[in-house]
């Protein structure tokens, strides 16, 4: 009965005409009045409706049986998105809910966060990590997330490059893509899939000295060379819908962009799917001074291509009026009403508003052992070896005594990072947990922490320093709380906090160098422990297996094989800092020479982690470098390749790494360029033939009329293993079209 009361809702039709998705929007479209259209763009949160009894609550659940609320937020669960569910199917037109909520890198089961897992390079763990979390969620009533984030990010004093993937372009255009797919699976309306969304559009990542929501003044040759693309490829993987962002573009709030959203992302793009502001970013185009007053913002939002207005009221309070008044055509809300209930057809919620409000197949996949094993197998993937001098690494079995010391060695909560839906710590292991579990029952571990992660004073130093005097080896857990990263958690120094650093030279001074493991969500400043310390595992937070998966890179069984998604600087003055360096007309060529040239009078250009860096337990060897043809022609391509080997004692994963550059440019060009890479996992002794196909597009670049375009001249194409370590070298010669 409640299918077909939803069927004619949705218009009827005879059983010898099935309807397209297109002509029962069409038909439902019809029959709406102009307030029920405006509901359907109208999102808000269900905070209210998880506490006790209150009048907001009582207020928007009269909204929602009225039909003027189309989707909602925060809430989760079968029982409660089934309990809301039911309030919207009271509606006149009995038009179901969408509920979206941020799951970022987990819903139950918590992976590294993004910016960890982007130092995998493994798109197919990345692709299943957002499966698992799309698996999750669906089956607690979840339709939609607010993930990936695909902003470019090349300061690290913003807290929110904990949820991209770093500051390349074509690595998080890949990421881009793979995290949609594992969220969207192959279908919308599938069981175990989520709309995905592709945010925040756009150039938030570039905000004016790091600071969150802060404004963004860029060229348009950088806004389409580095910010677009990511966003670009989530549409061609199939993106079901997109957010706005909170920051103004060369003076105009993404929100109220129409050269964003209708020229580029609706118009050149192609998209069809939804376009959801972010929180309250609406109303706040009153404050950023770009539009007079509620209603002014909402005209400004609809007519630039804002399908929903989430939490800001404006659209649900003078939409309608707007339209009656002439002041916002009618055909606009029509076009983004359009939008949200084609989705709604597409998740099958007209024929079945409870099919992702599913209790047991919720409890089913909560207790999935597979997914914890996925975890744990991503984390130690994503775990960045940065320096492991004499071999330090790693630990032999059997050792007397171990201490771990620091801040974060017992963390749990930490390890998960910022932006958790269900965060269970008794289920989970800290490094001290892993380490014991590892070491085995002949090893005594030792645990203190010293002082906590703000580490205002050294009270605690003493009792550190004596679980430390005993030991055979010593491991040091520091870096940020989940806390200090994540939205609104900018940095102005992104140095360890507090006196964490003291604690490693305090260690040193009684002749114990440790084994340093820090975790964070940003690159971070920790200049003393990079000279100093023999070995440094960077973890990242590495999610609700994080602690065993440090505990199996500690002790070997598993081979680090991560690599830096991002540029770690030296010291701050050297931020914003990227890879993609442009050559000056006074460049330095080494560091003894600096005078009269684009330098620093008190540090070194060169960051203290290149973009690409990481270390194995075994080493490899690039050989025999060929080209199929030293030239390219008008419509060629050529085929790079080289031998890879496993020169070392243990089987490992390298990720080798394609980076070109155009010398001599209309425009002048980065000095490297990442333009692909693989993963390749290699036993000791093993060696294996690697090829990359580079065609006219992999050489092109938006010219001063914004064409994408690849101008005749030589080329250099460079293979490595980081930015900073190219081992093999060609020219090429490319001929005009």
């Amino acid at each position: 009965m409640l299918a077909g009361l939803l069927l004619l809702g949705a218009g009827t039709v005879h059983a010898s005409e099935p309807a397209t998705v297109a002509q029962r929007v069409d038909r439902l479209l019809r029959q709406m009045t102009l307030e029920e259209k405006v509901g359907q763009l109208n999102q808000l949160s269900g905070k209210e409706f998880t506490g006790p009894a209150n009048d907001k609550a009582v207020n928007m659940e009269r909204e929602i049986r009225s039909g003027r609320v189309g989707s909602m937020l925060n809430i989760k669960g079968a029982a409660d998105t089934r309990r809301l569910q039911a309030m919207a199917l009271q509606s006149r037109l009995k038009i179901p809910l969408l509920f979206g909520l941020d799951v970022i890198h987990g819903y139950q089961t918590v992976f590294p966060v993004p910016l960890g897992e982007a130092s995998s390079w493994d798109l197919e763990a990345m692709e299943e990590s957002a499966r698992i979390a799309a698996r999750e969620a669906a089956a607690s009533g979840i339709h939609w997330t607010f993930a990936p984030m695909v902003d470019i990010g090349r300061d690290p004093r913003w807290g929110r490059v904990m949820e991209g993937a770093g500051e390349d372009t074509y690595l998080g255009s890949r990421i881009a893509a793979a995290r949609v797919r594992g969220f969207q699976g192959a279908r919308l309306g599938g069981l175990e899939s989520v709309m995905a969304t592709a945010k925040h559009f756009a150039a938030y990542g570039a905000a004016i000295a790091g600071r969150d929501y802060n404004a963004v003044d860029m060229s348009e040759q950088l806004l389409h060379e580095t910010y677009l693309p990511p966003f670009k490829a989530a549409v061609d993987a199939g993106a079901a819908t997109f957010m706005n962002a909170f920051n103004t573009l060369n003076g105009i709030p993404a929100t109220g962009h129409s050269g964003l959203q209708r020229d580029i992302l609706k118009g050149a793009w192609g998209f069809q799917g939804i376009v959801v502001s972010d929180w309250g970013s609406v109303r706040e185009m009153v404050v950023h001074g770009h539009a007079q007053d509620l209603p002014d913002a909402a005209a400004k939002a609809i007519v630039a291509g804002s399908d929903m207005d989430m939490e800001s009221n404006a659209y649900a309070s003078s939409l309608a009026k707007l339209v009656r008044d002439g002041k916002v055509p009618v055909k606009l809300v029509d076009d983004a009403v359009r939008r949200v209930l084609v989705k709604k057809f597409e998740l099958g919620l007209f024929d079945d508003p409870y099919r992702f409000s599913d209790p047991a197949r919720e409890r089913a996949a909560m207790s999935d052992p597979r997914h914890r094993q996925a975890a744990r197998a991503t984390a130690a993937k994503s775990i960045v070896l940065l320096k492991n001098d004499q071999g330090v690494l790693p630990l032999k079995r059997g050792l007397g005594a171990i201490a771990v010391i620091g801040p974060l060695a017992d963390a749990r909560r930490d390890l998960e990072g910022g932006w958790i839906v269900k965060s269970d710590a008794a289920t989970m292991a800290s490094l001290v947990d892993a380490v014991r579990e590892q070491a085995g029952p002949a090893t005594r571990v030792s645990y203190a922490a010293g002082c906590d992660v703000a580490c205002r004073d050294t009270g605690g130093f003493a009792a550190a320093l004596e679980a430390a005097a005993g030991a055979d080896a010593v491991v040091l857990a520091v870096g940020e709380s989940w806390d200090m990263s994540g939205e609104a958690k900018s940095r102005a120094d992104i140095r360890l906090p507090g006196r964490q650093g003291e604690l490693f030279e305090a260690l040193r001074a009684i002749g114990k160098t440790p084994v340093v493991v820090v975790m964070a969500g940003r690159p971070l400043i920790f200049e003393n422990i990079a000279e100093q310390a023999n070995s440094i595992l960077y973890a990242w937070f590495p999610g609700s297996e994080g602690g065993r998966a440090i505990a199996d890179l500690l002790f070997g069984a598993a081979n680090p094989s991560a690599k830096l998604p991002m540029t770690f600087p030296r010291n701050m003055g050297q931020l914003p800092i990227s890879y993609q360096q442009y050559e000056t007309g006074r460049p330095v060529r080494d560091d003894k020479n600096i005078v009269y040239k684009s330098a620093y009078i008190d540090s070194p250009n060169t960051p203290r982690y290149a973009f690409g860096h990481g270390l194995s337990y075994t080493s490899f060897a690039y050989r025999d470098l060929r080209v199929s043809s030293a030239g390219m022609g008008p419509d060629g391509k050529l085929t790079l390749s080289f031998t890879l080997a496993n020169t070392g004692p243990v089987a490992g994963a390298e990720v080798v790494q394609l980076y070109v550059r155009d010398p001599v440019a209309s425009i002048v060009r980065p000095m490297k360029e990442l333009k692909g890479f693989q993963r390749i996992h290699l036993a000791p002794g093993q060696q294996q033939a690697v090829s990359f196909t580079i065609d006219r597009d992999s050489l092109a670049f938006f010219d001063r009329k914004l064409q994408w375009a690849v101008e005749p001249g030589r080329f250099e194409l460079m293979v490595g293993s980081a930015s900073d370590d190219i081992r093999l070298r060609q020219a090429i010669e490319v001929t005009a079209r």
